[in-house]
């Protein structure tokens, strides 16, 4: 016998005082006679003892079945909290989760994915409903949908839960999950404090649900991707960062909507080089764009006027914006890259201006701007009249007032009708309200000015098997694919361990058409060898 087959002979489930959750409906199992698998789905339903004198944990657990990448497969829905505790045993947060797990198979060391979104202050609700759990948002239209009801909702056949087990997390203060009675959420607030819950988290899950020895993956979309590259330091354990060692590594972390960048130090002055990357980064996606909407002279596909823009701007646009900035360039060469300019990405010499830039943001209102339409900063394909602009940056981009109202009513009638779930309060599908306010920037033991892509770094250098799955959207001009490729690079992250994939989507990369190709590439991902 295999030693694979030894450990999943002798597993039992941890469910003890550590778990600190219960069932709603409770009811009674003899977990000797079953196989893992049925013991785990039955283990979900019980109510477990809290460990001190404490209220006890809201959970529902609900049956279903489902055709995933072509495969009947049955299923649990555990929605419910999760209790964390201080060193002391007293509780300061109640997390609440969601957790997917296929129960006709007998492997109770399936990989394990733990996703969220970002924010700060985003439940998990958007990654939930767009590709990769096993219900998916229906709008009217891939892009520039209908904001306004019937919204509609459908199983996802292009899931991964037919190769992993999965679980939505949403941090305090959004969703469902909140702080103990008296504690301060601020507690919660900021990068360390953020990540040291989540791994709290993860720790109770892995022993409530006796899973040790499975493949672990974490996915964060947005800010999500700083808590994923936090995520590793403080699941390992330190006596700098956390004071607690855990000792949990990671199979691979997948990124999406890729923001790394080291926050920007007040009056710090970047290096005329990096001024100039930095500017020329933004010419892929402008140049994208404009081809989209007609207004670029480049052409082919999505992939390939990327392409063409890229090679530009890393080579003539960059050097001559750097000579600019040294004082060097001259006319000639100034009139050829404006030229190169107004060709790519369709403004007139007038509209970019004599730094021969133009950001991203001033772009979505230029670009269109002879039609009265402005175009999003989260998709660029999508759009909205100029006028009567309210100037919000969530509110009035065009695609996320197009796509979040859907989002929200499908998620909150899968919460009714798939479910169960009954809570006396609203689920907060993201937070501002205090949280943005704040946010603790600042780090324990960590170099003023470092990136969160280095946390990556020192990750995979402790951890050899760690990979890195980087996801990005052509139309996002936000968090451009550029700027992720960048940041992994300025890292030294050794390239070999990393997977890049460029979707013709935007932020939300599953969005508009790519859901099944992004849920394809990482399904290959999370089964690699």
């Amino acid at each position: 016998m295999s030693i694979r087959d030894r450990l999943k002979t002798g597993r039992f489930l941890a469910l003890g005082l550590m778990t600190l959750a219960g069932c709603a409906n409770a009811q009674d199992y003899d977990l000797a006679t079953s196989s893992p698998q049925e013991a785990q789905s039955k283990a979900a339903d019980e109510r477990v003892a809290p460990a001190r004198d404490v209220e006890t944990a809201y959970r529902k657990v609900t049956h279903h079945t489902l055709v995933a990448n072509g495969e009947r497969i049955a299923y649990d829905a555990i929605a419910g909290e999760t209790l964390l505790t201080d060193l002391s045993g007293d509780p300061t947060a109640r997390i609440f989760t969601f957790t997917y797990l296929r129960t006709d198979v007998d492997d109770p060391d399936r990989p394990v994915l733990f996703i969220f979104n970002g924010g700060p202050g985003s439940a998990s609700l958007w990654i939930h409903m767009g590709a990769i759990g096993p219900k998916q948002v229906v709008l009217d239209a891939e892009v520039n949908p209908s904001n306004v009801p019937p919204f509609g909702l459908q199983d996802n056949t292009a899931t991964v839960l037919d190769v992993a087990d999965l679980v939505f997390i949403d941090p305090v203060g959004t969703g469902f999950s909140r702080p103990a009675e008296g504690v301060d959420p601020e507690r919660f607030w900021g990068v360390d404090e953020d990540a040291e819950a989540m791994s709290q988290f993860i720790e109770l899950w892995l022993s409530e649900h006796g899973r040790w020895n499975s493949p672990k993956y974490v996915l964060g979309e947005s800010y999500g991707t700083m808590r994923a590259a936090v995520l590793p330091r403080f699941l390992m354990g330190s006596p700098i960062y956390n004071g607690v060692m855990r000792g949990i590594t990671l199979d691979g972390i997948v990124l999406l909507g890729t923001t790394l960048g080291a926050r920007a130090e007040e009056g710090a002055e970047k290096p005329a080089g990096d001024i100039a990357a930095r500017q020329a980064r933004t010419l892929p996606g402008l140049a994208v764009t404009a081809a989209y909407h007609g207004q670029s002279a480049l052409e082919g596909d999505a992939d390939e006027i990327y392409s063409q823009a890229s090679a530009y701007a890393y080579g003539p646009y960059k050097a001559a914006l750097l000579k600019r900035q040294q004082g060097m360039l001259d006319e000639a060469e100034r009139q050829s890259v404006m030229s190169e300019l107004t060709r790519m990405i369709g403004l007139s010499a007038d509209k970019i201006g004599e730094d021969l830039h133009i950001s991203e943001r001033e772009f979505a209102k230029l670009v269109l701007d002879g039609q009265g339409l402005e175009v999003g900063m989260y998709d660029s394909r999508y759009t909205l009249p100029l006028a009567n602009s309210g100037n919000d940056p969530v509110a009035d981009d065009p695609a996320m007032t197009r796509y979040v109202p859907g989002f929200v009513a499908a998620f909150n009638e899968m919460l009714r009708d798939d479910l169960e779930v009954r809570l006396p309060r609203p689920y907060k599908a993201i937070y501002w309200k205090d949280l943005l306010q704040s946010w603790n920037w600042q780090r324990r033991a960590i170099p003023p000015g470092q990136s969160f892509a280095v946390d990556l770094a020192i990750a995979m250098r402790r951890n050899p098997d760690l990979r890195l799955f980087v996801a990005s959207g052509y139309y996002d001009l936000v968090t451009t694919p550029a700027e992720a490729k960048a940041q992994i690079e300025s890292a030294d992250i050794p390239r070999e361990r990393v997977r890049f994939e460029d979707y013709t989507s935007g932020h939300m990369l599953y969005l508009g058409g790519t859901a099944e190709a992004f849920a394809d590439d990482l399904r290959a991902f999370l089964t690699a060898d």
